[in-house]
């Protein structure tokens, strides 16, 4: 006789079970895109801070955890394209933070708001459009839950010199 035969969700399993991967990270998977990792701070600040439901990434740039980043001012050395795929990056990171604090994005309840910073040259001003690169891949992997309030700014630099930063506020359960 099976020793585990009925019993009920207080059993216990020895061994490792599969990691499984959230709804979220398939719809990545889907979409072509692999969530990256977290990246650390590089000044004295955290990368979220959560109070209550209401998590807090500090803003992410277009750079990844391995140092490619999209660099250049838009309106010059970047344009609306490649601005888009900026902010697109600047998302896959705020999720990477996101799965960092909680352990998995599934438990994305809502994406509130997203703050972008957008370097460009004084006569530049498709901000919106480059932001979109950002909210069509929240809404695309979130559907409903990713819809969300939005500034886009342009602003004449940002650290590094990447083409953007994006911060966010995330209720979570």
């Amino acid at each position: 006789m099976d020793a585990n035969a009925g019993v009920g969700p207080e059993a216990t399993y020895s061994g490792d079970l599969p990691k499984m991967t959230s709804s979220v990270e398939s719809a990545l998977n889907g979409l072509g895109l692999t969530l990256p990792e977290a990246i650390a701070p590089v000044a004295n600040y955290v990368p979220y801070v959560r109070t209550g439901n209401l998590l807090f990434v500090s803003g992410q740039i277009s750079k990844t955890a391995a140092g490619a980043a999209v660099i250049g001012k838009l309106g010059v050395a970047v344009d609306v394209a490649g601005g888009q795929k900026a902010a697109e990056l600047c998302a896959l990171n705020i999720l990477a933070q996101v799965k960092a604090a909680v352990g998995d994005l599934d438990r994305i309840v809502r994406v509130v708001r997203l703050n972008a910073f957008v370097n460009s040259a004084p006569e530049f001003t498709d901000q919106p459009q480059v932001v979109n690169g950002a909210s069509n891949l929240i809404a695309n992997v979130l559907g409903d839950k990713g819809k969300h309030s939005r500034t886009a700014v342009g602003v004449a630099a940002l650290p590094l010199g990447v083409a953007v930063e994006i911060d966010a506020i995330i209720e979570v359960s």
